[in-house]
C-alpha cells in the first residue's frame, strides 16, 4: 500500500499586500509554510481550509481561488506518505486577531509543547521561495506571483 497525505493550504494577503506565513516547530524539525494542514476523513477541500484557518489562527475565511496542486511526487517529512498540496487564495472575512511576530520563529521561550507555531505578516515583495519550507509552498508563492501580474 502506497500512503496519501492530502494538504489543503491557504495564501492569504491583506489589504497591505501582507501575506500571512506560519513558523513551525515539532518532532524536532522546524519549518515555514502557508496555514493549513491535512485533509480528515469525509471532508471536502474548502472545509478542510475553512477549519484549519479557524484551528490555526481563530479566523473566518472565504475561499477565493485555486491556485496549484501539487504536479510532482513530493514525499512527507515526517512518515513515508505522498503529500499532495493543494492551495487557495483566501479572503479574511474579519480582523486578523492573532498575535504577528516580527522575526522567523520567535516562539515564547517559557513554552514547551509539542508543536510550536507563530505568525508573520510579510510583505508580498519581499517574500520569496527561500523564505519558504517545503518545494510545494515554494511553487505555489511562485504562481501567486506570477498570477497577480497578469
Amino acid at each position: 500500500m502506497f500512503p496519501f497525505n492530502v494538504r489543503v493550504y491557504g495564501i492569504l494577503m491583506t489589504e497591505t499586500n501582507e501575506v500571512l506565513i506560519t513558523d513551525e516547530s515539532t518532532q524536532s524539525v522546524s519549518f515555514t509554510k502557508f496555514p493549513g494542514g491535512g485533509l480528515e476523513y469525509g471532508e471536502g477541500l474548502i472545509d478542510a481550509l475553512k477549519r484549519e484557518f479557524i484551528e490555526e489562527c481563530n479566523l473566518k475565511v472565504e475561499v477565493t481561488r485555486h491556485i496549484y496542486t501539487t504536479d510532482f511526487y513530493e514525499k512527507s517529512s515526517f512518515n513515508n506518505s505522498q503529500i499532495i498540496s493543494v492551495y487557495y487564495e483566501v479572503k479574511a472575512l474579519e480582523d486578523l486577531n492573532i498575535e504577528l511576530k516580527k522575526s522567523p520563529f520567535d516562539f515564547d521561550k517559557n513554552l514547551v509543547a509539542d508543536k510550536l507555531e507563530v505568525f508573520r505578516l510579510v510583505n508580498l515583495e519581499k517574500l520569496k521561495e527561500e523564505d519558504l519550507t517545503f518545494k510545494t509552498d515554494k511553487k505555489a508563492l511562485e504562481i501567486f506571483k506570477k498570477s497577480l501580474k497578469s
